[in-house]
C-alpha cells in the first residue's frame, strides 16, 4: 500500500509540475510574460544600490522630477510595523511608463521600479520595508518626462531590525 501511495504521490506533483512549466511556457511564447523582465536580467544595480534618493534618481535618469498631483500614493498614515508598509502608487498622467517607489530615509532607499507594458494600468500595490519614520516617495515616468509626489509616514516599529 505505501508503494502505491508513494508513485501516486509522485505522478501527483510530476503533473503539478510539468502543468505549471506548460502554463509559464505558453504565457512566455504568447508574449505576455517576459523572461528577462521576470529574472530581473535588466534591473539597474546602480540605483538599487545607491545609498540616498538624489543618487538613485540620477542613476535612473530621473534627477529633475516635477511634483505632481497626479501621482497618487495611497499608504497608511501610522505604520504598526516597518517590515510591512502597504504602499499603492496610482499614475492620472497619459502614457505612463514605469512607477518608481523610494523610501527615503532607508540605506538603500529605491525599493521598487515598476516597468509597464503599453495599455497597462498605471497602479501599483505592494509592501514594502522601511527602517524608520519618513517620507515615501512615488516618482512616475510618462511620456519621457519624470513626475514625483510624496506621503510621509510613521513607523512605530522599524522594519529592518530595528
Amino acid at each position: 500500500m505505501n508503494e502505491v501511495t508513494d508513485v501516486n504521490t509522485q505522478r501527483r506533483t510530476f503533473l503539478r509540475t510539468t502543468a505549471g512549466a506548460g502554463l509559464i511556457a505558453a504565457a512566455a511564447v504568447a508574449g505576455l510574460l517576459k523572461p528577462a523582465r521576470v529574472l530581473a536580467a535588466g534591473w539597474d544595480k546602480a540605483a538599487f544600490e545607491a545609498k540616498g534618493v538624489p543618487e538613485a534618481l540620477k542613476a535612473l535618469g530621473a534627477g529633475a522630477a516635477e511634483p505632481s498631483k497626479q501621482v497618487v500614493i495611497k499608504a497608511p498614515d501610522a505604520a504598526e510595523n516597518g517590515a510591512v508598509v502597504p504602499v499603492e502608487v496610482t499614475s492620472q498622467l497619459p502614457n505612463t511608463e514605469a512607477i518608481l517607489v523610494l523610501a527615503e530615509k532607508n540605506t538603500t532607499p529605491l525599493v521598487a521600479n515598476f516597468e509597464l507594458a503599453n495599455g497597462a494600468e498605471p497602479y501599483v500595490a505592494t509592501r514594502i520595508k522601511m527602517i524608520q519614520s519618513s517620507a515615501v516617495r512615488a516618482v512616475v515616468r510618462a511620456g519621457g518626462k519624470y513626475y514625483s509626489a510624496s506621503k510621509e509616514i510613521r513607523v512605530t516599529i522599524g522594519g529592518c531590525g530595528g
